[in-house]
């Protein structure tokens, strides 16, 4: 961290007052860096052992900004030092929630989601948690949701002997299926890891988004995401449906998004995240 900080003073001309961890990190070190030009946060771990996961989340970071339509962390800084990465961004002050905070995330939420491009996927590779997530570019999204979403996943897992030859067959079956359970839009922009702790409310009260996994993809993915750890408070799946509105039956797809992070929950943690996805491929094979 001393050469960081150097680096960071030098990259800035300015002066470090003080540090303040952030709590609950289980891959990257990180907190608030207090200077004489105020406020940053900075993070830093194993360039060794994660490669690149900086700069492609200051790419995710600034395709998000760009878009306007929620705050999100400035990318200022992104090195490789003396065998550490390091990440150094605005810092945004959490404060209480307003009373419309949760009707607003869910219209901001909508209108990143209308951003569009031709194709599922993204120009380069990111993260999600520890591991590569895959965004090979893809016309389709029932074929990227196969090949760079469960399949990568699957696989890893069989690596791990998390799954065996019977779950390999109940994938199959179910991605055979999978045409005729989810349907067809436009690839929206998504912010890719979009759980609770990763949504923070502003000095404002006001949302903002961090820790991005940014691609194109399909929506309800992302919706499927906010349900999966204790969901959102309802106000904002109301505000979300209601600027725009997802295709009839969406609840009983829920889980067949969700075996993307279970899966990655399975090869991150294992333990009860396999009886999940166990559970949810009875369901649906």
């Amino acid at each position: 961290m001393i050469a960081i900080e150097k680096d960071i003073e030098q990259h800035l001309d300015c002066k470090i007052q003080d540090f303040r961890p952030a709590s609950g990190g289980c891959i990257n070190h990180g907190g608030e860096l207090i200077t004489n030009q105020g406020s940053f946060f900075v993070k830093w771990n194993d360039a060794s052992r994660y490669p690149g996961m900086f700069t492609a989340e200051a790419k995710g970071l600034r395709l998000l900004h760009e878009k306007n339509c929620i705050e999100v962390p400035h990318p200022i800084v992104v090195k490789e030092i003396e065998g550490s990465q390091y990440i150094l961004m605005t810092f945004i002050r959490s404060t209480k929630p307003g009373a419309d905070y949760w009707k607003a995330l869910g219209g901001q939420l909508a209108n990143l989601h209308k951003h569009t491009q031709d194709n599922f996927g993204l120009s380069h590779d990111n993260y999600i948690g520890s591991h590569t997530q895959h965004n090979t570019v893809t016309s389709n999204w029932i074929d990227f949701f196969i090949t760079q979403r469960l399949e990568k996943q699957i696989l890893l897992a069989e690596k791990n002997n998390s799954i065996n030859i019977s779950l390999r067959k109940k994938f199959e079956t179910l991605h055979k299926k999978l045409p005729n359970l989810l349907p067809e839009e436009k690839p929206a922009l998504l912010h890719g890891d979009l759980w609770s702790g990763n949504v923070m409310v502003n000095g404002a009260g006001k949302p903002a988004l961090i820790d991005p996994a940014v691609y194109y993809g399909h929506r309800e993915a992302e919706l499927a995401f906010t349900q999966l750890f204790g969901g959102f408070d309802p106000m904002f799946y109301e505000s979300y449906f209601s600027s725009f509105p997802v295709e009839p039956g969406f609840d009983t797809r829920v889980d067949v998004y969700n075996l993307y992070p279970l899966l990655v929950h399975v090869n991150l943690f294992g333990g009860g995240y396999l009886q999940q996805v166990i559970d949810i491929l009875n369901r649906f094979t």
